[in-house]
């Protein structure tokens, strides 16, 4: 996990170019999702963190996006029992 804080602009597009950075999340709300996420791309810079894997973001206990990351939201919702 990597604070959007940590690294300078031209080291966070690099990244993300190069598909290091694969997910971005919220440290507040506890969500992570796709880089191109309309909910993510309005959260504050102070909140957002970057993943290199979805197993990595689950394992520091963020849960998937409802909004773009629709299945595997069901599948957490399911083994996490909301529904």
């Amino acid at each position: 996990m990597i604070a959007h804080k940590q690294l300078l602009p031209e080291e966070l597009r690099a990244l993300i170019k190069a598909r290091v950075l694969i997910f971005g999340g919220n440290k507040k709300l506890k969500i992570f999702g796709k880089l191109n996420c309309a909910s993510g791309k309005r959260m504050k810079t102070d909140n957002r963190v970057f993943f290199t894997t979805s197993e990595e973001a689950k394992f520091f206990g963020y849960r998937p996006c409802g909004h773009c990351m629709k299945e595997e939201y069901k599948i957490w919702k399911k083994e996490n029992g909301f529904v």
